[in-house]
């Protein structure tokens, strides 16, 4: 791991989903759900392709995940129409 100092602490999404787990960021979450995330939410840290492998600063990417809301099971496809008045 770099240190506070140091450079990036550059992961990939497999590693980063590893260490969210282990530290308790989050209770559980897939390199493809992670993959996902950065294709859909512009909030998403900034990726970095290294050969065919994308890869995250860890240091950006925790504190995603820590305030990031998890919406697990939610069918977001079922929103009910918003009358107009």
């Amino acid at each position: 791991m770099a240190n506070e100092e140091g450079g990036p602490d550059m992961v990939s999404f497999r590693e980063l989903a590893r260490r969210l787990v282990s530290e308790g960021v989050v209770e559980r979450i897939t390199h493809q759900r992670i993959s996902q995330l950065s294709r859909e939410d512009a909030a998403f840290p900034p990726v970095v392709q290294i050969g065919r492998s994308s890869a995250v600063d860890y240091r950006k990417a925790r504190p995603y995940f820590a305030s990031r809301k998890s919406r697990q099971g939610q069918r977001t496809d079922l929103k009910k129409p918003t009358s107009e008045a």
